[in-house]
C-alpha cells in the first residue's frame, strides 16, 4: 500500500485533501505549524491506494506519495 508524506510546514489547513481523499485517510491536526496553520495528518492504516489526488489537489505542493 501505499504511504502520504506531508510536509507540515508548508500546509497552510485548507483542508482540500482531506475533502478529496477517497478513504478518508487525511485528518485535520489541532497541531499548529510554524507559521500557525493547523495542519493535516495522514492516518496510515493500510488503505491507501495511492491514487495521488491529494497531492494533485494541494495548492502548497505539501505532499508527497511513495508506494
Amino acid at each position: 500500500m501505499a504511504k502520504i508524506a506531508i510536509d507540515k510546514e508548508k500546509c497552510k489547513g485548507c483542508l482540500l485533501c482531506v475533502s478529496f481523499c477517497s478513504k478518508a485517510l487525511i485528518k485535520s491536526n489541532k497541531a499548529l505549524n510554524k507559521k500557525g496553520f493547523a495542519c493535516v495528518e495522514f492516518i496510515d492504516n493500510g488503505e491507501c491506494l495511492g491514487c495521488k489526488v491529494c497531492a494533485v489537489i494541494c495548492p502548497e505542493c505539501c505532499i508527497e506519495i511513495y508506494k
